[in-house]
């Protein structure tokens, strides 16, 4: 509960004691008789009054029977002297028939009968500055509606720099010119050079592009702001331009700064492509940004750096020189750069001996700086659940199946049967992975349920490629292919665990197909459009530019390269029909079996080829 409504129920409890304060004193009267000064002064005559009591004209009777009354005596005499008006004599009202006690004036009289005049006006007047109070927050908050929500952070104290930053050399090789400038801007100046007014971090998503922005601050020591381009788009038409001019006022105001806009493809996407027409919210906060980038003097020290993981969708307008007028991509790192992140995120992190972060980094293809640092806290927790002081090589292999594949799922219970038909579809995609010389080797299979999967089989590459050769994109499908091949041969009956196969299969070929021109039949073409459709969140649409007969032949084509495949997964296991059946009953032992222990069984028919990201076929 806020101060404001605490204070508001003390008042309320306050007004509630006076009241019932109020009421209890008028009950306590109303249970008392009232009697007239008359009455009283024959009372005294007839000798039934024992002590009278006055209190500011007001007089408390007690009679010879204990029982009691109240009157009310003229404020202009005393009592006596309105006694004695009444007949009563000298003698009756002796002090030895009567106790008469005045008590003195009270000084709180004059200030309650202030009160009960003062009191009235208090309140219409607490009354009337309440309403305004509220009225004048109310005109705050729409007032700053418009204003920027972009978070400031000094450079007095940098916590994130250059050394934090580890895998993207190349980006930041090209920071360090926007940090050079930043702090000798006379340097450029003096040569007629123009630093670019904004730095586009374009990457996949965890590949550290806020991070890097904010190592440019640190490396600078200039004020950092930092928004979200969602914070522009409100409701009402209007109020992210007005945060967008707000923003620029306060970055010209802490020049040298740097002005980070976080996810911009969400107030910068292509015109035109709304609903709204010119008059959409988005577009007019997109039209004020356009501005504001244009009224830059080159002396104004102000470096805009934006991030983004969709550059395909943003307006042509914020792209041109002059504007962003200089990417820098943060692509996936290769081996020694997650090495190398991986020795920044184990900082501080008590390491066993036998820790191989190499070993770790050639495991992890495809890991991007976020799936890394992951990695290293999931092992750290692995090690704490264990009581372990240290972290040992054990826990950031589990780590990495961890991340991959999920939890283990221990507690799972499944018929001997199934465990079977699991052992014998994983034993296929080895066997078939290994066969195949175009093939990544296999490095783990296992039975144990983690996530979704009943097992799964992983291949890792020996090196990182960036380009993929048609063979081995054919030998992916095919050892995909391996578990339904393998469940068809041994039981002859298929089951459902080979879904998430098939569907990866059916991609793959419809990919070479349509888009990466690989078909013999359908040429080295592109078949369809793809766009997206903005208001209809990640939803894609594919805009066709063939005909009906092509949409055929393509059909035929995804259908014939996944059944060849699929054939050729069927004679291998044919051909290695005895190193499936070892593999199976290994697996059916011991639950989990590793390269080493997989080779022993099924040696490599030819030496194995270099290879691409990590496939992992799960059942």
């Amino acid at each position: 509960m806020s101060s404001r409504n605490q204070s508001y129920v003390v008042y309320l409890l306050l007004f509630v004691a006076i009241i019932a304060m109020v009421m209890y004193s008028f009950n306590q009267r109303s249970t008392t008789s009232e009697v007239s000064i008359n009455q009283l002064a024959e009372d005294i005559k007839n000798q039934r009054v024992t002590k009278i009591e006055e209190d500011d004209n007001r007089l408390k009777i007690t009679y010879k029977d204990l029982s009691e009354a109240l009157s009310t005596k003229e404020p202009s005499a005393t009592l006596v002297e309105q006694l004695l008006n009444l007949g009563v004599t000298q003698e009756q009202l002796h002090p030895e028939r009567i106790k008469i006690i005045i008590k003195p004036p009270s000084a709180w009289v004059g200030v309650l009968t202030a009160l009960g005049y003062i009191l009235p006006f208090l309140i219409l007047i607490g009354a009337f500055f309440f309403i305004f109070r509220q009225a004048q927050g109310s005109n705050n908050a729409a007032m700053s509606f418009g204003k920027s929500r972009a978070r400031m952070f000094t450079g007095d104290h940098p916590t994130v720099t250059f050394a934090d930053v580890a895998g993207v050399e190349e980006a930041k090789e090209e920071l360090k010119e926007v940090v050079e400038f930043l702090r000798e801007p006379q340097k450029f100046i003096q040569l007629g050079a123009r630093i670019p007014k904004g730095v586009l971090l374009v990457g996949p998503p965890g590949t550290g592009k806020t991070l890097l922005a904010k190592a440019v601050s640190g490396e600078a020591g200039v004020p950092f702001f930092s928004i979200s381009g969602s914070e522009f788009v409100e409701m009402f038409v209007g109020v992210g331009a007005s945060r967008v001019r707000d923003l620029f006022d306060q970055a010209k105001r802490h020049s040298p700064c740097i002005v980070f806009v976080d996810e911009i493809d969400a107030v910068g996407r292509q015109r035109g492509a709304g609903l709204g027409g010119s008059h959409d919210e988005r577009e007019q906060t997109l039209n004020q940004m356009l501005v504001e980038m244009d009224g830059f003097d080159t002396d104004t020290n102000i470096i805009i750096m934006a991030a983004t993981n969709r550059p395909d969708i943003l307006d042509p307008a914020l792209l041109r020189p002059g504007r962003f007028d200089r990417r820098v991509v943060l692509d996936r790192p290769d081996v020694r750069g997650r090495e190398a992140i991986l020795k920044v995120h184990v900082k501080g992190k008590p390491l066993e001996p036998n820790v191989d972060l190499s070993v770790l980094a050639r495991a992890t293809p495809g890991f991007v700086g976020a799936d890394l640092e992951n990695l290293v806290n999931e092992a750290a927790i692995l090690a704490a659940r264990r009581n372990k002081k240290s972290i040992s090589q054990a826990e950031f292999e589990e780590a990495i199946e961890r991340v991959i594949a999920g939890p283990e799922r221990k507690s799972r219970l499944i018929s001997d049967e199934e465990k079977r038909i699991i052992a014998y579809h994983e034993a296929g995609h080895a066997v078939v992975m290994n066969a195949l010389p175009d093939h990544d080797p296999v490095q783990k299979v296992t039975i144990i349920a983690r996530g979704m999967a009943g097992g799964y089989t992983i291949a890792l590459p020996t090196e990182d490629r960036t380009i993929i050769p048609r063979k081995k994109l054919i030998a992916q499908m095919v050892g995909l292919l391996g578990g339904r091949a393998a469940e068809e041969i041994v039981f002859d009956d298929i089951t459902s665990g080979a879904g998430n196969d098939i569907e990866r299969v059916t991609q793959i070929a419809r990919t070479m197909v349509t888009r990466l021109g690989m078909s013999r039949e359908m040429g080295p073409m592109v078949y369809g459009q793809k766009e997206e459709l903005i208001f209809l969140g990640r939803e894609i649409s594919e805009q066709r530019d063939y005909s009906e007969a092509v949409a055929e032949q393509i059909d035929a084509e995804v259908r014939r390269l996944v059944n060849e495949a699929y054939q050729q997964a069927r004679q291998i296991l044919i051909e290695y029909r005895d190193k499936l059946d070892a593999v199976a009953q290994r697996l059916l032992e011991v639950e989990t079996i590793s390269r080493e222990e997989f080779e022993r069984i099924f040696p490599p028919p030819v030496p194995k080829r270099s290879g691409v990201p990590a496939m992992a076929a799960n059942n």
